[in-house]
């Protein structure tokens, strides 16, 4: 059974940082492009970053662009994204994805099939 188990959000102020974590189980990890979106309360589901296979290849979207990170350990199964100088507006309920059919990693949340429950991240003062 596939699973993927995002760790590490919570509450920061504006300016502050956080690391999320995402676990994943039952899947040949290597083999999965992964991605973090995002969706606020009465918002629609956003993509916020990708990562290849491989981890060579990164995309952004344009928000969050010199400011969060992705990144992978394939070895150990584990994705994430680090996400400095955070602002109000980055508060949502991020999850994570996977998905190996396309070559490159998609930015649209159609295109990935298995997803984490999510973990909620609040800046506020």
């Amino acid at each position: 059974q596939v699973q993927l188990v995002e760790s590490g959000g919570g509450l920061v102020q504006p300016g502050g940082s956080l690391r999320l974590s995402c676990d994943a189980s039952g899947l040949t990890f290597r083999q999965y492009h992964m991605a973090w979106f995002r969706q606020a309360p009465g918002g629609e589901r956003e993509f916020v970053a990708a990562i290849s296979r491989s981890g060579g290849v990164t995309d952004y979207a344009d928000s969050v662009k010199e400011r969060f990170t992705i990144s992978r350990d394939n070895a150990n199964k584990m994705g994430y994204l680090q996400m400095d100088s955070l602002k109000p507006e980055d508060t949502a309920v991020y999850s994570c994805a996977a998905d190996a059919r396309w070559p490159t990693p998609m930015i649209d949340p159609s295109d990935y099939y298995y997803w984490g429950q999510g973990t909620q991240v609040t800046v506020s003062s």
